[in-house]
């Protein structure tokens, strides 16, 4: 089972919280007990796991991968000038794996998935897959 999932994001850097899109898909699957892994396709955009509750959580860690990764650089060579969202990535990770138990994804309390984009605004896909 494996879902491609559309995502339009309307920022620079910006956590989206896909957790319950990705809850819902495992429910309609049916699938009691497995894994499910969520990767995104771009070298610019991952995914994460981490606080859901407290927004500040996603404003203070955009803020941070700003200060370690600034945009402008002038000793970067790449061409298309997004080395620090390349970066961003690489740190962040391109995919997650999460266990699914008694059909529901085992997360924490105040957890919750996230696709990152960090050279948006743009269209983005992230691909889902369960293993049972």
């Amino acid at each position: 089972m494996i879902k491609t999932f559309s995502i339009r994001t309307d920022q620079h850097d910006q956590m989206i919280d896909i957790t319950d899109q990705i809850e819902s898909w495992v429910q309609e699957e049916g699938i009691a007990d497995g894994a499910v892994i969520v990767s995104s396709a771009h070298t610019t955009a991952g995914i994460t796991i981490n606080e859901n509750a407290d927004p500040d959580v996603k404003t203070d860690m955009l803020r941070r991968f700003r200060e370690l990764y600034p945009w402008e650089d002038s000793k970067d060579l790449h061409m298309e000038g997004n080395t620090a969202a390349h970066m961003k990535t690489s740190t962040v990770g391109h995919a997650q794996t999460i266990i699914i138990s008694d059909g529901s994804l085992v997360l924490g309390t105040w957890q919750g998935i996230y696709f990152c984009e960090f050279d948006g605004p743009r269209s983005r896909k992230v691909t889902a897959k369960i293993l049972s």
